[in-house]
């Protein structure tokens, strides 16, 4: 695979948390860090298409705004303690 090589600036902190990561063990170097970032940043892009898709595929919903917000509520509270 061919690489590109990019120059990015950071501010102290980030500089601080990216070789924190690194001295972690979690990352062996910068570059592995932001592949990881974004990596993950393209992985949520792809699982919000597809929930795109979905919602558009299943068409118009018969429920009201107050049944779909409560379902919404129940899964946020079921999902996030």
């Amino acid at each position: 695979m061919a690489t590109v090589r990019k120059t990015i600036t950071v501010t102290d902190k980030q500089d601080e948390w990216i070789k924190s990561q690194i001295s972690n063990g979690d990352y062996t170097n910068d570059s592995e860090y932001f592949r990881d970032l974004i990596r993950r940043d393209q992985d949520k892009f792809r699982a919000l298409r597809a929930a795109i898709e979905d919602g558009l595929a299943s068409g118009v919903s018969g429920r009201k705004v107050d049944e779909i917000w409560a379902g919404a509520e129940t899964r946020y509270r079921a999902n996030n303690g």
